[in-house]
C-alpha cells in the first residue's frame, strides 16, 4: 500500500525553536504591516509588549522594567518612545509625587484593540492554511507553553 504523503521526519530541537521563532516573527510582522495601514505605522513590536506590561492600572518605569525583564533605563527609553507616539502618558503618582505612573492613552488602547482584531484574523488565515490539523496544533502549542505569564519579559530575555 503506497501513500502519496511523504513520511514524517522529526525535527531537531534547534529546528523546532527556530520554526517557532520564525512563525512568531511572521505573525508579528504581518500584524505591523496592517497596523501601519490603519494609522499606527510608528508602532514597533516592543511597544505591544510594553503596553501589555503597563496594564490597566499603569506602572512606574521600574515596574515596567521588571515586567519586561529590562533595565530601568531601557524601560524609560521605551516609555519615552511611547509618550512621543501618544500611546501612553506619565502622571504624578497620587501616593508619591516623586514617582510617575505610566498609563495607556486612548490611542494606546485603540492600538491594542486593533492588534487583537488583526491577530484574530491572522490566526484564522493560518488556521485555514493548516486545515483540520489546527486544533491538534493549538493543543500541542498549549502543551509546549502552558504558562503565558513569562511571555511579556521576552524583550529582556533576548538581551540576556
Amino acid at each position: 500500500m503506497s501513500s502519496s504523503a511523504a513520511p514524517h521526519v522529526p525535527m531537531s530541537g534547534a529546528e523546532l525553536a527556530l520554526r517557532l521563532l520564525a512563525a512568531f516573527r511572521d505573525l508579528v510582522d504581518d500584524l505591523h504591516v496592517e497596523l501601519a495601514q490603519r494609522g499606527h505605522g510608528d508602532a514597533r513590536p516592543l511597544h505591544g509588549f510594553a503596553l501589555q506590561a503597563i496594564g490597566p492600572a499603569g506602572a512606574t518605569a521600574v515596574e515596567l522594567g521588571e515586567r519586561l525583564g529590562v533595565s530601568k533605563q531601557a524601560a524609560g527609553k521605551t516609555v519615552d518612545a511611547l509618550v512621543d507616539r501618544g500611546y501612553v502618558r506619565r502622571d504624578a503618582d497620587p501616593g508619591d509625587a516623586r514617582r510617575k505612573i505610566v498609563t495607556v492613552t486612548a490611542r494606546g488602547h485603540e492600538m491594542l484593540a486593533l492588534s487583537a482584531d488583526i491577530f484574530g484574523r491572522l490566526r484564522d488565515e493560518r488556521a485555514a492554511g493548516i486545515g483540520d490539523d489546527m486544533p491538534a496544533f493549538e493543543t500541542a502549542l498549549r502543551a509546549l507553553a502552558p504558562d503565558l505569564g513569562s511571555g511579556l519579559d521576552s524583550p529582556g530575555w533576548f538581551a540576556r
